[in-house]
C-alpha cells in the first residue's frame, strides 16, 4: 500500500519510527511533502535515509504573501534530487487565504510552469477555489494529483481530464457522505489514498495524530463506498499510484 501524501517532517515522532510502523501495516512506499523551502530539505533529507520514503517538493498557498514565494528559484534546484517525484504541494486555498489570491495565483502559476519544464507531476491543494484551479490546471501538460479532495466542484474536471483524485481521512468522517459518493465517481485507474499525516486522522483513530500507518482506513472506507474488494482495490491504487508518480 501507498500513502501519496504524508508530512513526515510536521510529525511529532521520527520518521523511521513511524515508518516502521506503516511497514507494518502494510504500507511499502510514503510520499512525504514539502511545504516551503525548509519543510523541502527536511522532506529529502527523510528520503535520503529512508528507502520507503520519496518526496514531492512545493510551496503551498499559505505561504503566498510571505518571502517564502520568492524562493522557486531554489526551489527548482532541490528538484534535481533522485528523491522527488513531484512538484507540490501548490494550489489555492480560499478558506485560508482569501485575502491572498492574487499572491496564491501568482505562485501557482510559476510551479505549475515549472512542474512543467522539468516534467513532474503537480500535486494540487485546493479548498474553496475550484473553478480559478480547474481553470489553471486545463492547460498543464502533465499528471495532475488533486490531493486530499474536498471540492465536488472539482470533480467533472478531475474526470473529464483524467486526473488523479487523491482521498484522505476526512472522507471517512460520518458527516462525509457527499466525499464519499464522491470516491464512488472516480474512475478504478485514477483514484488514490493518503494520510495527509499529521492532520486529518480518520474515523477510528479521529482525535488523535495521523500518521501513515492509518492508510489503511481510509481504503476501507473507499472499498465500501466503491463497492469492491478492500484488497482489490490496494492494488489498483497502488498501481495508480507508481504510474502516477513514476515509481
Amino acid at each position: 500500500m501507498i500513502d501519496t501524501h504524508a508530512h513526515l517532517d510536521a510529525c511529532d515522532e521520527p520518521a523511521g519510527t513511524l515508518v516502521e510502523r506503516a511497514r507494518r501495516a502494510g504500507v511499502t512506499t510514503i510520499v512525504t511533502i514539502g511545504t516551503g523551502i525548509d519543510s523541502c530539505r527536511a522532506a529529502l533529507a527523510i528520503a535520503e535515509k529512508e528507502d520507503a520514503v520519496v518526496a514531492a517538493l512545493g510551496i503551498d498557498p499559505h505561504r503566498a504573501a510571505t518571502p517564502e514565494a520568492h524562493r522557486v528559484d531554489e526551489l527548482r534546484a532541490l528538484l534535481a534530487h533522485p528523491r522527488v517525484v513531484a512538484v507540490g504541494e501548490t494550489g489555492l486555498d480560499a478558506h485560508h487565504g482569501a485575502d491572498t489570491m492574487a499572491e496564491q495565483l501568482a505562485l501557482f502559476e510559476q510551479q505549475l510552469a515549472l512542474a512543467a519544464d522539468v516534467g513532474l507531476p503537480i500535486v494540487v491543494h485546493c479548498r474553496e477555489a475550484a473553478a480559478a484551479t480547474a481553470d489553471l490546471l486545463a492547460a498543464f501538460p502533465g499528471t495532475v494529483i488533486l490531493h486530499c479532495f474536498s471540492e465536488p466542484d472539482l470533480l467533472a474536471p478531475a474526470v473529464d481530464n483524467g486526473w488523479y483524485v487523491s482521498f484522505a481521512g476526512n472522507v471517512t468522517y460520518p458527516r462525509a457522505g457527499v466525499l464519499r459518493d464522491a470516491a464512488a465517481s472516480v474512475s478504478r485507474d485514477r483514484v488514490l489514498v493518503e494520510t495527509d499525516s499529521p492532520y486529518l486522522s480518520p474515523q477510528p483513530v479521529r482525535g488523535r495524530r495521523n500518521e501513515p500507518a492509518n492508510v489503511v482506513h481510509t481504503l476501507g472506507t473507499l472499498a465500501e463506498a466503491r463497492g469492491e474488494d478492500a484488497s482489490a482495490l490496494e492494488r489498483a491504487i497502488d498501481a495508480n499510484a507508481r504510474i502516477a508518480f513514476g515509481l
